[in-house]
């Protein structure tokens, strides 16, 4: 396995429109409800014109994760504040052929690294659905802690759910 993220670009829309297609109803119970269009390259394209516009406002850093030159899922930091905060949020999905082999957890440790080391910050949070023990075991391989619980907290699947809320500091 030879797995790493890199900045998203545009030229990518057209794979991860692919791979999202291919991954809809595997992702569906973990992500918000999404329109048809989502999953075309039009609509990914204007995904990621938005995530490369908020990475030049200096609030977001998006990758996709790659795997054998393959994107195989996407993951960011996000919401990213400056100032005494120094704190970002951190969001990732792998697509099914590359789940629980170890890639979300190479990828969320890369993007801890850039968050610590290039972007200098003190803080990455995370959240995961309450019954999702995949996606806090490789939070918690990363050095995440639990700090609490927030009650409806994202609309996910097209319910609002509650989350398990994770850290890691930079110390």
């Amino acid at each position: 396995m030879t797995a790493t993220t890199r900045m998203v670009t545009r030229g990518d829309a057209p794979e991860m429109a692919e791979v999202l297609r291919a991954n809809r109803d595997f992702l569906a119970p973990w992500e918000p409800a999404r329109g048809d269009g989502y999953f075309t390259e039009p609509g990914q394209r204007l995904v990621v014109d938005d995530m490369l516009r908020q990475w030049g406002l200096g609030a977001t850093l998006p990758h996709v994760i790659v795997e054998d030159g393959r994107i195989v899922g996407r993951i960011a930091l996000s919401n990213i504040v400056r100032g005494p905060f120094l704190s970002a949020s951190l969001g990732y999905w792998v697509a099914a052929d590359a789940n629980g082999r170890g890639i979300a957890t190479a990828a969320v440790g890369r993007m801890v690294r850039l968050a610590f080391g290039e972007l200098g910050l003190h803080r990455v949070e995370a959240g995961t659905l309450t019954h999702n023990i995949a996606s806090q075991r490789v939070l918690e391989r990363n050095g995440f802690r639990r700090y609490g619980l927030a009650p409806g907290y994202l609309r996910i699947a097209g319910e609002w759910r509650d989350h398990v809320l994770y850290q890691v500091l930079a110390d």
